[in-house]
């Protein structure tokens, strides 16, 4: 069949799909070992060939080993998260502070990414309309990097909770640049069989029939 020409074999697609369902949140159980250069290249260069708006590629990547930089980094998510327990009253309190949510200093190593929204230029092809589209291509390559980390067994954790003005002090980022994401990577014991938050009764997945619309947005009860 002609439409069957570019499909990957079974192996290959199970593979694809393995990467995908099998990737986690990692805060915990890293273990020691160093992430190879060779591998922590390829991981990047991966995450590099996500696609971007006018192929801007307006993402940097700052690599982090240093205990001291990621002792800064620590005290600032203590902050942030010490104002973000406040939002939160009785068991749901409760079941926050119990909850680990990051892996800072656990990881070997860590990774900030970052979006260049300057670079193309002023004119960058299809962004004219939506700006925010080099800030969409650069999550698309944090989820390149997330799966292929995966598929090389390296766990990735994404620290959400920090302030990007106090981070881009500590890491030196120019003024213009934009935080997106600070991740810790690192090998793991394991892999957990669901995602933390639902492990832990914060949230369970939502069914996708429930997400999908045919044609037209259709009226559902909220959830």
């Amino acid at each position: 069949m002609k439409t069957a020409r570019h499909r990957f074999s079974v192996q290959e697609r199970a593979a694809v799909y393995r990467a995908i369902f099998e990737r986690r949140d990692v805060r915990r159980n890293f273990l020691p070992a160093l992430i190879p250069d060779a591998v922590l290249a390829r991981i990047l260069t991966a995450a590099h060939h996500a696609g971007s708006v006018g192929f801007m590629q307006p993402w940097n990547f700052v690599v982090i080993r240093r205990k001291a930089t990621k002792r800064a980094v620590k005290r600032l998510f203590r902050q942030a998260n010490a104002d973000a327990s406040q939002r939160y009253t009785g068991a749901r309190a409760a079941l926050y502070r119990r909850l680990k949510l990051e892996g800072i200093e656990d990881a070997p190593l860590s990774v900030c990414v970052t979006c260049s929204r300057r670079r193309g230029g002023r004119h960058v092809l299809g962004r004219s309309t939506v700006l925010d589209t080099d800030l969409y291509s650069t999550c698309c390559a944090i989820q390149n990097l997330w799966l292929a980390a995966r598929a090389e067994g390296i766990g990735v954790g994404w620290v959400s909770i920090l302030d990007h003005s106090a981070l881009k002090q500590v890491l030196g980022i120019p003024r213009p640049i934009r935080v997106v994401a600070y991740l810790c990577l690192g090998y793991v014991s394991g892999f957990a069989a669901k995602p933390d938050l639902e492990e832990a009764g914060w949230r369970g997945r939502l069914p996708v029939e429930a997400l999908i619309h045919q044609e037209r947005w259709q009226r559902r009860p909220r959830r």
